[in-house]
């Protein structure tokens, strides 16, 4: 399934893909696609339902209705940073001989087509082109990376959108880099496991202004996403609905020489092979 939320913002409805264009409501039968939804089974629990909608026509278009972030706000966002190996040596940094682990407050989660605001007093603008997973489970303490699989709801795309003075300039604090408001574009959708054939294998691209910046593939990471989940299940519990970025590949704008920084009315597009592209426009904030 290819779940989503549509709708305005702070309202959105859950929903499910039916075709590129068009999408089944489940509102009826899902309060959200939150903690409680993940915790009690309901991916298993809608699929039947998602699968007869679809056949029997219960569609409406999407270009009609705003695509927000396909989960509810979670309850904690994960990132792993310097997770490929050339994006570490394009950073001029070692490559990590563990992952390494920093938080982005909750409140960043937008839409994939929201904008994207400027901070206040910003100057290094960045943008990060990721593999997002989404916590099916309560997990704590996995005993090994192939237990991994049975706490992963979904994979999604995310932006993790970055600014590069507040994160290295200003006390070395990554998360006052990552935490500004909408630096979480995610989705469209949140694509269940079983649509994806190998997540070790996935091309990955950002482009700004039409200009391909960023351009990989999930086969390069360092730690692939079930040693991630593993991992991060060894120092905190990880509950339903959690968000974990998985890191990027080369080509972000601190990688250029000399540096490219976003700038008010650049557009950002990127995607993930099998998960959807994003779109947002870079806005001053008010």
């Amino acid at each position: 399934m290819k779940l989503l939320r549509v709708g305005p913002a702070g309202a959105e409805r859950p929903a499910a893909l039916a075709t590129p264009d068009e999408y089944v409501d489940l509102a009826d039968i899902v309060d959200d696609f939150d903690e409680s939804f993940f915790a009690s089974g309901g991916i298993q629990r809608i699929k039947p339902i998602v699968e007869d909608r679809i056949e029997s026509g219960e569609r409406r278009r999407l270009e009609e209705v705003r695509v927000g972030a396909p989960i509810a706000r979670p309850h904690q966002i994960i990132c792993v940073g310097l997770n490929y190996r050339d994006h570490a040596a394009e950073t001029g940094q070692p490559v990590p001989h563990e992952p390494i682990l920093f938080t982005k407050s909750p409140n960043t989660l937008v839409g994939p087509y929201d904008d994207v605001r400027i901070p206040r007093d910003s100057s290094k603008l960045d943008w990060e082109v990721e593999l997002g997973i989404v916590v099916g489970r309560r997990t704590r303490y996995l005993s090994a990376p192939n237990e991994a699989g049975a706490s992963i709801a979904g994979w999604l795309v995310v932006n993790d959108v970055s600014e590069r003075s507040f994160q290295l300039d200003r006390g070395g604090q990554w998360m006052k880099g990552k935490s500004s408001e909408t630096f979480n574009p995610a989705g469209p959708v949140l694509v269940t496991p079983d649509e994806v054939e190998d997540v070790g294998n996935l091309g990955l691209w950002l482009d700004v202004n039409g200009v391909r910046r960023q351009n990989g593939s999930t086969s390069t990471m360092i730690f692939d996403p079930y040693f991630i989940v593993y991992y991060i299940s060894q120092f905190m519990v990880l509950e339903p609905g959690d968000l974990i970025n998985t890191g990027t590949p080369p080509g972000v704008g601190m990688g250029h020489t000399p540096a490219v920084w976003l700038q008010e009315g650049d557009v950002v597009e990127l995607g993930v092979d099998g998960l959807g592209t994003q779109r947002q426009t870079i806005v001053r904030c008010v």
